[in-house]
């Protein structure tokens, strides 16, 4: 369980912050810039629930935790310090990732295939879905960065790239189940 009685702490005035394994690192590293972006898109989550309602808004929920779970998985970065933590380490694990892929095609069943891309956007839920979609891409860009150079759990990136794909599905059903979809027109303005 977590307790704050203090929010702010004084201790990243100089530009630092602390990983959950106790490691210094500045605000602006890879790993930071990682679950940061997660956090963010988190934040849009909270945004498209505003809008969803039943199991839209349910499953908005559980992913939302799970986003927090994301947070602390990118927190801590020696995966073979895990063993020796002496606590449970919480990592993002393969049946999240499965569950997601299940929703999507649960989603998808009633969709009409796309004929075109589709811009963002038609009713409000929707908009708000896209725009975390593209977060979730900028994390997955930022989780993929780091893995390139370090210590990072393959079920978190996976997680991330799956997300994304849940999100635009999501998105079409938010828009009457992809019949208030925007088709992009190529060359439209010209």
């Amino acid at each position: 369980m977590v307790v704050l009685n203090k929010i702010y702490t004084r201790t990243g005035d100089k530009g630092d912050t602390a990983l959950s394994d106790g490691s210094r690192v500045a605000k602006h590293d890879p790993r930071v810039e990682a679950y940061g972006t997660v956090d963010e898109l988190n934040a849009t989550l909270g945004l498209c629930r505003l809008h969803a309602a039943g199991r839209m808004a349910d499953r908005l929920s559980v992913i939302q935790n799970d986003l927090f779970d994301l947070g602390a998985d990118l927190a801590r970065p020696d995966m073979a310090a895990d063993d020796k933590a002496g606590h449970p380490v919480l990592r993002i694990i393969d049946p999240q990732v499965t569950r997601l892929e299940a929703e999507i095609d649960e989603m998808n069943a009633d969709l009409q295939p796309l004929r075109s891309f589709i811009l963002p956007g038609g009713s409000v839920l929707s908009a708000h879905l896209h725009l975390s979609r593209t977060v979730a891409r900028r994390a997955e860009r930022r989780a993929t960065e780091l893995a390139a150079g370090g210590d990072v759990n393959g079920s978190a990136v996976r997680y991330l790239n799956r997300l994304s794909d849940w999100l635009f599905v999501a998105a079409r059903q938010a828009n009457g189940g992809g019949s208030e979809d925007i088709l992009w027109v190529p060359g439209a303005s010209r």
